[in-house]
């Protein structure tokens, strides 16, 4: 993620051994403030349930911060809610056809920004 409007840094996807989540580790300088961070993403499945349909995420930052979040893709678009599915809190971003570069941007009340994603090696 290059520097977009007060927000720089890097943000890394892999997969955990099982496959059944992927793990999202964020360094970012946002405004001045380092936050780095930790966002397990996939489906729940508590104990003698079936998994949910949505693809649900929790981020643990450095600030002390839990964020939930719902994913959902179609197509092209990625969409990530803070919260709930509907929230006016979210992240919007087209995908490239071979799946190497995105751009969007977050919107939330009272501010947002724009970002880019290259796939990295």
């Amino acid at each position: 993620m290059g520097d977009v409007r007060g927000v720089s840094g890097t943000v890394t996807y892999e997969w955990m051994e099982s496959g059944f989540f992927l793990i999202q580790r964020v360094d970012l300088e946002q405004y001045g403030q380092r936050i780095t961070g930790l966002e397990i993403i996939g489906h729940e499945k508590p104990f003698g349930s079936d998994p949910s349909e949505e693809i649900k995420s929790r981020f643990y930052s450095n600030t002390g911060d839990t964020l939930d979040y719902v994913y959902e893709l179609e197509g092209d678009t990625l969409t990530i809610w803070g919260g709930e599915r509907g929230s006016p809190a979210y992240a919007k971003s087209k995908i490239s056809e071979d799946g190497n570069t995105g751009s969007g941007e977050w919107v939330y009340p009272g501010g947002g920004y724009r970002f880019t994603m290259t796939r990295a090696g």
